[in-house]
This record gives structure tokens, C-alpha cells and sequence, in this order.
């Protein structure tokens, strides 16, 4: 399969570049969006490249790098009542969500704002600045990666 990329959202406050640095890897839960867990569960492979995006953050944006370390597997999270992201339907035989693992790659330079991806023309079909986009998994082209890695002076 050819290498995929992709964008994670997170808020730093629950989890930034810097806890993903400082822990190496992390599974990536707690996702309950259908078209996201699709793309964890069918399309994310190991070593797919990955920006991690810090949202409702100031500033907003794209502020590191990650890879795929374990493909899509069962979320745990859906199955304990005590967790936050607990979902009454799921069962160990159907599970329902899915989660990745990612392993840090690097922090960016400087965080690549919302602002300038939104300015940049050659990224105008992104889907991150596509009108009432809000997945927190996203899909990236493997020329948007590009360009947004040359914007944080990476390439």
C-alpha cells in the first residue's frame, strides 16, 4: 500500500506535541466520529506520516510530526462505564471505535497556523479549511504535506 498521510487534532490542553514528545507514543482514542474511526480502522498504516494540530489553541495549528506505529485496533475505551468516552453500545465483540497508535517524530520550528493554511492558494483543497470540516482524522495529500512542511521550513 503506498504511504498515507494524515492530521490528528488534539487540544494541548488534553494532549500536545510536547505529551506526544515526552511519552514517545500514544494510542490515539477517544474518537467518535464514524468517518474518523473509518479511516483509523481501514486506512491508517504503520509508518503513515502524521501532523499532529493543536486546536481551540493560540495559536491554531499544525505543531508536529508523528507516524503511525500500530494500525487501526479496538478502542477500550467505548467498553469502560468509568471512561469519558464510554459508549453504552459497544461490546467486546463490536466494539464499534477504533484507535491508532503514533510514535513522535519531531516538533515543528514553529507552530503553522490555521491562518497561513487558510492564505496558502496551493492548499485551498485541504480538507482542514474546506467549510464545516471538523473531523478531528483527516486524509492530508501527499503534496499539502509538502507544502506545509516547506511553510514550517522543513523541506
Amino acid at each position: 500500500m503506498p504511504k498515507r498521510y494524515w492530521l490528528l487534532k488534539t487540544e494541548p490542553d488534553a494532549y500536545s506535541i510536547d505529551d506526544l514528545q515526552r511519552d514517545k507514543t500514544t494510542c490515539w482514542d477517544g474518537v467518535r466520529n464514524y468517518q474518523a474511526r473509518n479511516f483509523m480502522r481501514d486506512q491508517m498504516q504503520v509508518g503513515d506520516d502524521v501532523f499532529i494540530y493543536h486546536s481551540n489553541a493560540q495559536p491554531t495549528g499544525i505543531a508536529g510530526l508523528a507516524k503511525v506505529s500500530k494500525a487501526g485496533y479496538a478502542d477500550s475505551t467505548a467498553l469502560d462505564p468509568k471512561d469519558v468516552h464510554f459508549d453504552p453500545k459497544a461490546t467486546k465483540d463490536n466494539p464499534i471505535w477504533m484507535r491508532v497508535d503514533v510514535a513522535f517524530e519531531k516538533k515543528l520550528g514553529r507552530v503553522v497556523t490555521l491562518e497561513e493554511i487558510k492564505a496558502e492558494k496551493k492548499l485551498a483543497t485541504m480538507l482542514l479549511v474546506q467549510r464545516g470540516q471538523r473531523l478531528s482524522v483527516q486524509p492530508v495529500e501527499a503534496g499539502h504535506f509538502a507544502m506545509i512542511l516547506k511553510m514550517a521550513g522543513q523541506g
